[in-house]
């Protein structure tokens, strides 16, 4: 099995990984939401999901969310000491603009990132949300070639589950080969009433 490129990689490429703007991001124009979380990893074997903890991963995203268009950084960190690298550097840098319309009485959406690109669609308040994207800048000869990412948006208890999913796709049929299932909590910009951590 071609595992050069496992879970998500954007590999050691030289090419720009977020655009290039000569402002700098504000959060006067946009909602800004950073998630901060762990993400586990699975490999499909013998027709079931075995835990991969050596390809577990720390992230943070940072979402800015213009009306019908969001813009997300996620930074990943793999800090597993028996990581073996086949995915990538430890740490990796990823960009994602999804841009959303409206369909009859569906929330259809067009993904750009770093990784590929495709389509997905949504619920009115962006609760439940899944996008499938063919991975570009890959071998033939690797084990998947689309992502499919699911999305659950738990709001009022301020937490994001994910589960990603690496499969082939050919003539219409899935073959699977890796997952990864996320979990995240939500920060946004607020004020405190003094500050949040003493010396002692």
């Amino acid at each position: 099995m071609v595992l050069t490129t496992l879970f998500i990689s954007c590999g050691t490429s030289s090419k720009i990984i977020v655009p290039l703007n000569e402002t700098l991001p504000s959060t006067n124009d946009n909602y800004t939401i950073v998630w901060v979380g762990k993400g586990k990893a699975f490999t499909f074997q013998d027709g079931k999901y075995i835990r991969n903890a050596a390809n577990d991963y720390a992230f943070e995203v940072v979402q800015r969310r213009y009306t019908n268009t969001w813009k997300s950084i996620k930074n990943m960190h793999r800090v597993h000491p028996n990581y073996d690298g086949k995915a990538g550097e430890r740490e990796q840098t990823m960009f994602f603009e999804i841009d959303y319309h409206k369909e009859g009485s569906q929330i259809r959406s067009e993904i750009h990132s770093s990784l590929g690109n495709g389509k997905g669609h949504s619920d009115h308040e962006f609760r439940e949300q899944k996008i499938q994207f063919e991975a570009e800048g890959i071998s033939y000869f690797a084990p998947y070639n689309t992502y499919r990412i699911t999305q659950h948006y738990n709001y009022e208890e301020g937490v994001l589950t994910e589960t990603v999913e690496l499969f082939k796709l050919e003539n219409d049929i899935e073959i699977p080969f890796a997952k990864i299932e996320e979990k995240a909590l939500i920060f946004i910009p607020t004020q405190l009433a003094k500050a949040p951590t003493l010396f002692e």
